[in-house]
């Protein structure tokens, strides 16, 4: 069972992760929407997944669909001519698309054969030749295998976004664990002195509302009067290694932390909160 002291130094430090994490992310999704770095990987993920690197094929026949791209006005001649890039494209509309701007003549199965056939790009003609063969005159067939391999092929884009994206939060976490001096160590040691500090500490209604006035009430910060020459000068390994921990820890996601520390302020309910008597306050000292 856990003691007192350990269960407030363990509350202090998951509040403390869960409200950088909360941070981060917000400031992560804040710079993905200003910059579109969704939409613009998911049409560099169809480019490369249709083989259409100038965006004068296929790719661009697919962005011109209403499906696609409701938004635009599907009279773009280049990427630069698209005005409202989709950042996320339903995997059966990608497949009827696809089929709509390869096939000349709308419904009829044999003469999509024939389309299919005359694709100048081999690697994509002789994957469109399978499903087609397979699809045994029904379309219904060649759309549930084209949104299939489209689903496999944006997990695999899905999943190098988000490496990229975890390495921006770290960036930003670790920014941010400096810039407010936010030391794992030195909140851990402060906290075990003195666990009384996170009895208050309590959580919020919503992940996504931060309580600033417990956060701040942790022994984070630089100290009053300190410059940033001064706290430059100040700076230590173990201090700095205190921020690498701080922003690492963010990376579980501040989902993660604000369900850990429900349940840890659950388990102290069951008890005293430190300070609640004499007793628990003297023996944690």
């Amino acid at each position: 069972m856990l003691n007192s002291t350990t269960l407030e130094v363990a509350i202090g430090l998951v509040f403390c992760y869960a409200s950088v994490a909360l941070i981060v992310s917000s400031i992560n999704e804040a710079i993905a929407s200003a910059l579109k770095l969704r939409s613009k990987s998911l049409l560099t993920g169809v480019k490369t997944l249709l083989n259409d690197p100038t965006f004068t094929g296929l790719a661009l026949n697919l962005y011109n669909h209403g499906l696609v791209s409701p938004h635009d006005s599907g009279t773009a001649t280049d990427e630069k001519a698209l005005s409202n890039k989709p950042s996320y494209i339903d995997s059966q509309h990608f497949a009827i698309a696809l089929i709509d701007s390869i096939q000349t003549k709308t419904g009829d199965f044999i003469q999509l054969g024939a389309d299919i056939n005359a694709i100048p790009d081999p690697q994509i003609k002789q994957l469109l030749q399978g499903i087609y063969a397979r699809a045994s005159g029904k379309i219904e067939s060649v759309h549930a295998e084209l949104a299939t391999w489209f689903d496999s092929s944006m997990d695999r884009l899905s999943g190098s976004y988000k490496r990229r994206s975890q390495l921006c939060c770290f960036i930003i976490a670790l920014v941010i664990a400096a810039l407010f001096n936010i030391d794992s160590f030195h909140l851990f040691a402060t906290l075990w002195q003195h666990p009384s500090i996170t009895a208050g500490i309590t959580p919020p209604a919503s992940s996504k509302d931060i309580p600033w006035e417990m956060l701040m009430s942790l022994p984070i910060g630089w100290t009053d009067g300190t410059t940033l020459s001064s706290a430059a000068s100040a700076i230590n390994f173990s201090q700095s290694t205190g921020w690498l921990v701080t922003a690492s820890a963010t990376l579980f996601g501040a989902p993660f932390w604000f369900d850990l520390l429900q349940k840890l302020v659950r388990l102290r309910g069951t008890g005293n909160k430190p300070g609640s008597d004499g007793k628990l306050t003297s023996s944690s000292t």
